[in-house]
């Protein structure tokens, strides 16, 4: 169980220097605009990132914001709307716990 601090943690924006650089051009600060970007992320996008050898946005996620149920998730998300599934509700549990 996460705690009000984690919550908080995992939803706060990472340095400058860790963002995650998406193909397309956008740049993530936190796990909230991954919900955000997902939607709009065409296929081929997505799949530069997420393959069966890699997976890019759960490595950013366990590395970089440390949430490793979220990052675990991922792992077995192999399309755009599954991954967005996870992360729209990992976001969502996040904000009621942390207040």
């Amino acid at each position: 169980m996460v705690t009000k601090d984690e919550a908080r943690r995992y939803l706060n924006d990472c340095a400058p220097e860790q963002c995650f650089w998406v193909n397309n051009g956008h740049i993530l600060k936190n796990v909230e605009e991954l919900a955000n970007v997902l939607p709009e992320m065409s296929n081929e996008a997505f799949q530069h990132h997420v393959s069966n050898e890699r997976n890019d946005f759960s490595n950013w996620i366990k590395d970089v914001i440390g949430d490793q149920k979220l990052a675990n998730d991922l792992l077995s998300s192999k399309s755009k709307d599954s991954a967005l599934k996870k992360v729209r509700n990992r976001v969502n549990s996040l904000r009621k716990k942390a207040g």
